[in-house]
């Protein structure tokens, strides 16, 4: 059988070409331009017809979802007293309430994936918190407390799943620093304003601790019908539109020639492919003692604060209006110098975060320690100013090496990481005061905060290797469609550029493989070279840390095993193809569970009529089969799913020849009913009389990749060792 392998190549070179002609462009597009030169936001928002309303408006929501914690937070004196709690069960309420936040970023990331409604979501969720935060003053015992608290922090979860998104989206990327620092400015200064307002209704205005929270339901609720406006810009809208409208533009197309859909993740797969991004990794790392350093540390500063230095709820109030006032300043004069720092190079957002986060704890620290109240002051002050910017520094590094739909998922995970910290942080805390008291507390926490910042100072190592990874899939993807669309072949299945490892241990280097329709190819090389892997790649099993497999034109790098078995991959693993403890008609079953039940038995018949000694064996337990049994009810699965593309891996291995020859029999049969065949052998002898196209793979790299006789010519590859036991098979 031929097929246009040439085509093929010819296609996927033009693939890689226009990628690499284009990355430099497109990380212009993304606002890296190596230099530091950026128009002013103004001007940028003039330019491009935008207007500042998303950035206030998600800002003024921001602002009305802190109320709630930061009055809780410095009236937690009060509310411990009123309620005949002590301040360990205050602070294991607020651990629970963490949780909540922890859980309700994901659900709210869900409900915005596939239609473009994160507005009306924060506007919901804005509603609801400022319900909840009026009710916060009607609780009467724990229990009602925790309760509310939960509720508060599961409809808080908008704010960290969507905000940032819509800002990012909402905005071209020579603006994006400056939004995200504007919108956090905002907030900061909300949770200034949150405790100033608290001391002053508390103080001046002689309200208890529950009037004040139905004080500040009401200007939250106000508040957030200030945002009834706001509107979803839609997804990359200045980013992967962008790219790809740059290849269209690459190859003289028009700008609506492509329609094709993408093939959509699932929500875990999403996140889980989130997760597999090194900066990531490490950027969460971050978040984590960034949740460590809000609700927990605030809880026992406002408490540090009574017991240390004696200070009121009003006092309590201007000391935190203070510390992330301080933030706000820090922001506003951050913005510009953030934007350039970011064009130049992501490498130095990130390791300017890993600062800034160590002297935050370092300086929080010191203000546990210090015997004066000025002193105490100015190091607080200082860890504020820090504290404020690091939020817009991680979102940032974050979110430009995410594409555009998966960024919600991205900020959600980012707000389970907080709350996570939060929680375990505010579990610690409290054994540390139980230890060493509250000032002790404020020292204890400078050891994750440094090791924090340690880890985000790493991530600057990955950040532009995965910002051109995120540009390459883009571009990648876009080139397919126009390939397909113009009428270009395309092979069935191809790898191109994958690396895999195990943990630490690199094993797939750079691994380019493809096969077309119909087609049988043999995959070799010695034991420990990477074939199995690259077939784990392939059917699922395991993921790629870098490069790309498609099937049919689509994207399906990150997709479930389950899902690619769906789409017509099948893989026979070797040694492994059977469940032991079940019998061989169960085997069978088990293999047709996604097929119709009148379709599986005649899929069982199928089998036993090409295995008649399969029929034999029928109510045997699979353990007790031959070697070569194992094999035939292995590769009965092919019979049973009819896939298109099978995956053998080491079919021959330990077998007699006789049975050798009527298990290579039935793989010619499925083959020539249409089905793809990836026959990974040691057999040199085997695979070569069976296939015409030979791939070669050695220490985890592609060594050949050609017609199977000229794979015979290369001495270099096929070492007498290998010859030998090709000769043996044969």
């Amino acid at each position: 059988m031929s097929h246009p392998r040439v085509s093929d190549d010819a296609d996927l070179t033009e693939v890689e070409r226009t990628s690499a002609a284009l990355r430099e462009k497109a990380r212009a597009t993304l606002g890296v331009t190596g230099d530091g030169k950026t128009e002013s936001f103004r001007a940028l928002v003039r330019k491009h017809g935008l207007s500042y309303y998303p950035v206030v408006a998600l800002g003024l929501l921001f602002v009305t979802g802190a109320f709630q914690s930061y009055a809780f937070t410095v009236l937690t004196p009060e509310i411990s007293r009123t309620l005949g709690i002590s301040i360990g069960a205050v602070v294991g309420a607020r651990a629970l309430f963490q949780l909540a936040i922890a859980v309700a970023p994901l659900p709210i990331a869900r409900l915005s994936q596939s239609r473009a409604r994160r507005a009306l979501l924060c506007i919901l969720t804005g509603i609801a918190w400022s319900a909840i935060t009026l009710t916060t003053g009607f609780v009467t015992s724990l229990v009602t407390l925790i309760f509310i608290l939960c509720l508060d922090g599961l409809a808080t979860g908008s704010v960290h799943a969507l905000h940032a998104p819509i800002i990012v989206d909402s905005y071209p990327p020579p603006a994006r620093v400056r939004a995200l620092t504007a919108y956090t400015a905002i907030g900061t200064f909300g949770q200034a304003l949150a405790p100033l307002l608290v001391g002053i209704l508390a103080s001046v205005a002689g309200l208890s601790w529950r009037g004040v929270f139905l004080a500040l339901g009401i200007t939250s609720l106000l508040l957030t019908l200030c945002a009834i406006r706001l509107r979803d810009p839609g997804y990359g809208k200045w980013d992967t539109e962008q790219l790809r409208a740059r290849v269209r533009q690459e190859h003289g197309e028009a700008a609506d020639a492509l329609s094709a859909e993408d093939v959509a993740l699932g929500f875990w797969e999403i996140c889980r492919r989130v997760l597999l991004i090194p900066t990531t990794r490490r950027v969460y790392a971050g978040f984590a003692v960034y949740g460590v350093l809000t609700v927990p540390l605030g809880t026992f500063t406002s408490v540090f604060l009574e017991q240390r230095w004696n200070l009121g709820p009003g006092q309590r109030g201007l000391f935190f209006s203070m510390f992330f006032g301080i933030g706000v300043i820090a922001l506003l004069v951050y913005g510009s110098r953030g934007e350039r720092q970011f064009r130049a190079s992501p490498v130095r957002v990130l390791r300017a975060a890993g600062f800034l986060l160590a002297g935050t704890v370092v300086f929080a620290a010191l203000g546990g320690l210090m015997p004066a109240f000025v002193p105490m002051l100015l190091s607080f002050g200082i860890a504020g100013g820090c504290l404020g910017l690091l939020q817009p520094m991680l979102g940032i590094s974050m979110l430009s090496i995410i594409p555009a739909h998966m960024r919600p998922h991205a900020q959600a995970l980012a707000g389970i990481f907080i709350a996570v910290g939060g929680a375990v942080g505010a579990v610690l805390l409290t054994g540390v005061q139980d230890q060493f008291g509250v000032g002790g507390t404020m020292v204890a926490i400078a050891v994750p905060g440094v090791i924090g910042a340690f880890i985000i100072a790493s991530a600057g190592r990955f950040i532009e290797n995965d910002l051109d990874r995120m540009i390459d899939e883009v571009v990648e993807d876009e080139e397919i469609r126009r390939i397909k669309h113009s009428g270009g072949h395309l092979p069935m299945l191809s790898c191109r550029g994958v690396d895999f490892s195990y943990g630490q241990l690199q094993v797939l280097f750079d691994v380019n493989f493809t096969i077309d329709d119909g087609e049988m190819v043999a995959l070799l090389g010695v034991n420990g070279a990477g074939k199995s892997t690259l077939l784990k790649v392939i059917s699922g099993i395991g993921l790629p840390t870098a490069g790309s497999v498609r099937y049919r034109g689509q994207e399906i790098t990150y997709l479930d095993a389950e899902r690619r078995m769906r789409l017509g991959i099948t893989q026979i693993p070797g040694g492994r193809a059977v469940f032991g403890p079940m019998t061989v008609v169960e085997n069978l079953r088990s293999y047709g569970y996604t097929m119709e039940r009148g379709s599986v038995e005649r899929g069982i018949e199928t089998c036993f009529e090409a295995f008649p000694r399969l029929y034999e064996r029928r109510n045997s337990v699979a353990s007790t089969l031959s070697g070569g049994e194992q094999q035939m009810l292995g590769l009965s699965k092919a019979l049973m799913l009819r896939p298109r593309l099978l995956l053998i891996d080491e079919l021959s291995l330990g077998l007699a020849p006789v049975i050798v020859g009527q298990l290579l029999d039935m793989v010619r049969r499925i083959n020539a009913d249409g089905t793809a065949v990836v026959l990974v052998e040691q057999s040199v002898n085997i695979a070569l009389n069976l296939v015409d196209h030979a791939y070669f793979m050695e220490k985890g790299e592609m060594r050949f990749d050609g017609r199977a006789d000229d794979l015979l010519a290369r001495d270099d590859l096929l070492r007498a060792v290998f010859l030998h036991g090709a000769g043996a098979a044969k």
